[in-house]
């Protein structure tokens, strides 16, 4: 118990450590390239920072054979972005982050409710196909894959399209200078790679750890998938979140964990490619249709909190949106435990 225990913890340090790294360089890219800072969060380090849950997520439906894993990290991974958005707005103690946050950060939130929203009807539809017969058309059912993986492709890069040139219309220049000691985009890249190996290297390593856990301590793969192993895999979301909090770039923090949210479920779509059982969603079970409502819930609140932008707190802690965000993410760790496979 002990050892299972410690392969996790040692899978968690080593993507805690090496996404900070990733956070790091990954910036120095952005800035040596004259990207904005809005797309840094949304794309950049988005990507990077997901890179622990694109791994184990492929890990487990292939080498671990575990798909509620897979579902559970990458839906799970969702939730825990928008909880570290009460974390932000705890640590905010000059002024709310609904109030200070762009309202911009309401395109990314909307393209993620529509994302989560296909995948959860998606979920519910292969299951209530799989009781009347084959849920896929014949000609993808031959191939593998859901008839969802395509189109979750096709919504990831509308949404980053548009994204996109919505940033570039609304870019303010950069008016600081670079600083001379600040690596070069060859060096910088170099130490980003390197950096990305190691989360490779762990994201292979975890689902085994979980696989193990879950079944020395009774718990179901879904409630580990959804809660431990999502939580290693965003620890690199975290890391950034809060360096970016200390040098004042809150746009930026908030973009990387709502960019985050568009590559998760992207990277279902990519699990479902690799998994060679049939269609990942058919075999995941239905619980975690309550993980993407429950994150879908969430960002309709944060995109409340965006756009309304209150200035008051409760008990001078966190404001309302906050605290309906904590209640919602309670609530569907409670049922997940109780009702998980």
């Amino acid at each position: 118990m002990v050892l299972i225990w410690l392969q996790f913890l040692a899978c968690a340090v080593l993507i805690g450590l090496a996404g900070y790294q990733l956070s790091r360089y990954g910036d120095i890219i952005a800035r040596r390239t004259g990207l904005s800072g809005g797309w840094i969060g949304m794309a950049l380090l988005a990507t990077a920072t997901s890179l622990p849950e694109l791994v184990t997520g492929v890990s487990s439906v292939t080498v671990a054979a575990a798909p509620n894993l897979a579902l559970g990290n990458a839906l799970g991974s969702c939730m825990l972005n928008l909880f570290f958005l009460v974390v932000v707005d705890f640590l905010s103690r000059r002024e709310p982050l609904w109030y200070r946050a762009s309202q911009g950060h309401v395109l990314a939130a909307a393209f993620g409710v529509v994302m989560l929203g296909f995948t959860m009807v998606s979920l519910l539809v292969s299951h209530m196909g799989a009781v009347g017969g084959d849920p896929l058309p014949a000609f993808l059912a031959n191939l593998g894959f859901s008839l969802a993986t395509p189109v979750v492709f096709l919504l990831y890069l509308v949404a980053m399209r548009t994204v996109f040139h919505y940033e570039r219309a609304h870019r303010v220049a950069a008016t600081e200078p670079l600083a001379a000691d600040l690596p070069t985009l060859r060096q910088a890249a170099s130490r980003f790679t390197m950096a990305a190996a190691v989360v490779t290297a762990a994201g292979i390593w975890l689902p085994f750890a979980a696989v193990q856990l879950a079944d020395s301590m009774g718990w179901s793969r879904s409630f580990v998938g959804s809660m431990f192993v999502a939580f290693v895999t965003t620890l690199p979301e975290l890391a950034v979140t809060l360096s970016a909090l200390r040098i004042g770039a809150l746009d930026m923090a908030i973009g990387n964990l709502l960019g985050s949210n568009l590559f998760n479920v992207a990277i279902i779509a990519v699990d479902d490619l690799f998994y060679r059982h049939g269609s990942l969603l058919a075999d995941g079970s239905p619980v975690h249709a309550v993980t993407a409502g429950s994150a879908i819930v969430m960002t309709g609140l944060a995109m409340i909190g965006l756009f309304f932008r209150p200035r008051s707190r409760v008990l001078r802690a966190v404001g309302w949106v906050s605290l309906g965000l904590l209640a919602v993410y309670l609530l569907n760790t409670y049922v997940l435990y109780l009702h998980g496979e």
